[in-house]
């Protein structure tokens, strides 16, 4: 009996943890159906600026696209993960100004940084 019970908590401690993973994070210059129509390093006169996560165990849970430039956060966009494959976008409306390092930090409901990507722009 306590060798099912032991098996039974590990097994639900294993379902309740499962493993989180940031599958797949990219800018892009568009998306459609859900996904990233390109995958940009860099940009010239990209407006707005998309960036992509896929999200794998954050069920119910919840994750930031924390968006900074020049090391100033200029937005913070949140999410409610509902699923155990989720895919989530956010965007940002470049002004001229803006030429520069940009950086999408993605952030845990904890506050800890999953990921981050960095990309240069130039906004004519």
């Amino acid at each position: 009996m306590k060798k099912l019970m032991a098996f039974s908590a590990l097994l639900f401690a294993s379902l309740v943890f499962a493993e989180q993973d940031v599958a797949r994070h990219q800018f892009t210059s568009n998306i459609a159906d859900r996904e990233p129509v390109d995958a940009l390093t860099d940009a010239m006169n990209v407006n707005p600026l998309y960036f992509f996560t896929e999200l794998k165990g954050f069920q119910n849970s919840a994750v930031t696209h924390r968006w900074i430039y020049e090391g100033k956060v200029m937005a913070e966009v949140n999410f409610s993960v509902g699923g155990p494959r989720w895919r989530v976008y956010s965007s940002k409306q470049l002004l001229p100004e803006w030429d520069g390092e940009w950086t999408v930090e993605v952030v845990d409901w904890q506050g800890k940084v999953l990921t981050s990507d960095t990309i240069a722009i130039n906004v004519d």
